[in-house]
């Protein structure tokens, strides 16, 4: 295979990974834009996507009902974690910090109790492959990319043309404001964790085909889904996409030459000087 079509193939898996990168990092964003926390049990979110997969294919032999109901059970946690664990310190960035961490390591060691610390696969639901460049692709990864765009389309949708999403743009916008107007404030934040959570979670279960799933998946991910939104800048979801592209896009290509930890080193790199030079992220308005 020559350099051209390795070259091609790396893009096309940055472009899928980036907008896996992207579920997991815009529900990152809704959660900061409205209640200001740095959430660090997110990555837990997008790993219980994957394990709970795991599990219901196992039973049910149904990689479809898996991808339903997978997100839809992380979303009823996160909802349990927003309302009865965080609300009492949603004002307190580091006492929330240190309660967000603590959640971490507790879904992780009960991952590791009942499923083990070895990783799993999970067989792609069909074997289909493109033929590009005379090469074949999987089918399945263009089925995820596709996916992908039009979950976040419909979370555009959401945002923009349902009275909730009105309400969390509200929130988002003036929480003072939206109380006295009559927005239920407490049960918005509650919608948009488990919101966030859901996301975090299809991204882990459309992402555990094509990568092991184990307890610390989301221990590798959280680093880079920050990235993503210093990059991008804070509560900027149209910023977390183009950011989680870029990033992704930038390992891919930039591993045909050099090594993956030197492809890590350069998304770093581009962090470093956003922090640097444009603090309010490279996809952000300019400050006047």
């Amino acid at each position: 295979m020559g350099i051209e079509v390795h070259l091609f193939m790396n893009m096309m898996n940055g472009l899928v990974w980036g907008l896996i990168i992207a579920l997991i990092a815009l529900g990152l964003v809704l959660i900061f834009g409205l209640i200001k926390i740095l959430n660090i049990s997110h990555g837990e979110f997008y790993m219980l996507g994957a394990i709970f997969g795991w599990y219901l294919i196992q039973y049910t032999q149904n990689f479809w009902l898996a991808l339903v109901l997978s997100p839809l059970l992380v979303a009823a946690i996160g909802l349990f974690i927003e309302w009865g664990i965080l609300r009492p310190t949603e004002d307190k960035p580091i006492k929330t910090l240190i309660v967000t961490l603590g959640i971490s390591l507790i879904l992780q060691y009960t991952v590791y109790w009942f499923y083990g610390g070895s990783p799993q696969r999970i067989v792609e639901p069909f074997q289909y492959h493109l033929t590009l460049f005379g090469s074949g692709y999987s089918g399945y990864r263009i089925f995820v990319a596709i996916l992908s765009m039009a979950v976040i389309a419909l979370l555009g949708l959401f945002l923009q043309k349902t009275r909730i999403g009105l309400w969390i743009r509200a929130v988002k916008q003036d929480q003072e404001m939206a109380i006295a107007v009559g927005i239920p404030t407490k049960k918005v934040i509650m919608i948009t964790f488990a919101l966030g959570s859901f996301l975090a979670a299809l991204g882990g279960i459309l992402a555990a085909p094509i990568f092991s799933v184990d307890f610390l998946m989301g221990l590798e991910i959280l680093p880079t889904a920050f990235m993503v939104v210093i990059i991008g800048g804070p509560g900027n979801l149209m910023g977390a996409l183009g950011a989680s592209i870029l990033i992704a896009e930038l390992e891919g290509i930039s591993s045909v030459f050099v090594s993956p930890t030197i492809s890590r080193v350069l998304s770093l790199v581009l962090m470093s000087i956003v922090l640097l030079k444009r603090p309010e992220g490279i996809f952000s308005r300019a400050r006047r």
